[in-house]
Order: structure tokens, then sequence, then C-alpha cells
């Protein structure tokens, strides 16, 4: 009896995931694409800002700019 009602409790539940699953594919509207274009979607909203950072970074690690892999200012890479 317990086992019954355990694999109908999974099956319900098995069920109720396959309802709720969102299989459904979210095409982007030719007119929906200037609310995704705003300025603040943007990765770097700020390019003067980016650069004053880069600019800081560039100078207190002796890296280029970018967040880039270059080595350190005492050239041990």
């Amino acid at each position: 009896m317990v086992f019954a009602l355990r694999k109908l409790m999974g099956l319900m539940l098995v069920g109720l995931l396959l309802i709720t699953s969102a299989c459904t594919v979210v095409e982007v509207k030719p007119w929906q694409r200037n609310i995704l274009a705003k300025p603040v979607m943007a990765g770097n909203p700020d390019p003067a800002l980016a650069s004053i950072r880069d600019h800081v970074f560039f100078s207190k690690e002796g890296a280029t700019g970018n967040a880039s892999a270059g080595g350190g200012g005492c050239g041990c890479n």
C-alpha cells in the first residue's frame, strides 16, 4: 500500500514537472530590439569611465588594459 502511494506521488511529481516546464522558444521581434539595445543593457555603458579605469589599472599594475592576462610590473610573467 505504501509503495503504491509513493509510486503514485512520484508519477504525479513527474507529471507536474512536465506540465510546468518552459519548452518555448523566445524570438526577439524587430520592434523589440530597441528595448534590448539600451545603453544600460551594454556590458560597458560608460566608455569614458571604462577608459579611465583601464588607465588606472595599467598605471598601477603595469599590465595592458582591458583585464587581459598581461604580466605584472616586476617582469615575473
